[in-house]
Parts: C-alpha cells; structure tokens; sequence
C-alpha cells in the first residue's frame, strides 16, 4: 500500500468514527472561501484531522437543498479532483480523498 492510500484510509477511519467537521457552513462566496483557505493556510501540511474539520469533509455527497439542478457535491465532481489519484489537489488541502467524499470548498 503506497502512503496517498494508507493517508486516504486513516482519512476514512476519522470520518467514519464521527470526527466533527464544519460542513453545515458552504462556501459559496469569494470571501467565504478566502476565510476557509486563510484557516487552512495556518494548519501544518500534514495535520490531517485539522483538514477534515475546517473544509467540512463529509463520506459522502452533499446535496444542496437550494440547488434545484440535482447536482452532487462530492470530490470526484469537483474541479480540483485528480481523478487517477483520488486526490484533491486545492493547495491549501492537498489531500488524498475518495471520489464520494465532500468539502465545503467544493469547485464545478
């Protein structure tokens, strides 16, 4: 097992024993992005569990109940998706995920 899939399943473990993550809040607005990025930027690249709480990581697709579209957010959705990785490659995050997963910071 290489270490992107050992980090993405400890991931995994977190989210599934309930870690609290920010989800509720999305960031649909320049400057509510720009408060999530500033928080992340402060966090130490490898402080995962940090990552998870502040972009509101969830096991599985959001859906907005404002969107009247149906449309799904979830990670492999999402611009910065590295779909051969399963990996988010947002530079404040630069985490390996699952393709179900979702963050608040979530990009078409």
């Amino acid at each position: 097992m290489d270490v992107e899939e050992a980090t993405r399943q400890s991931l995994e473990i977190q989210l599934q024993s309930g870690v609290e993550t920010e989800w509720r809040q999305r960031a649909y607005t320049s400057d509510e992005v720009n408060r999530i990025v500033a928080r992340l930027q402060q966090l130490q690249a490898t402080d995962y569990a940090g990552k998870l709480r502040i972009a509101g990581f969830t096991e599985r697709p959001y859906e907005d109940p404002a969107d009247d579209v149906g449309m799904s957010q979830s990670c492999e959705t999402c611009m910065y998706y590295v779909v051969h990785r399963q990996f988010c490659d947002l530079p404040e995050l630069h985490i390996p995920v699952r393709p179900a997963w979702s963050c608040r910071l979530w990009r078409i």
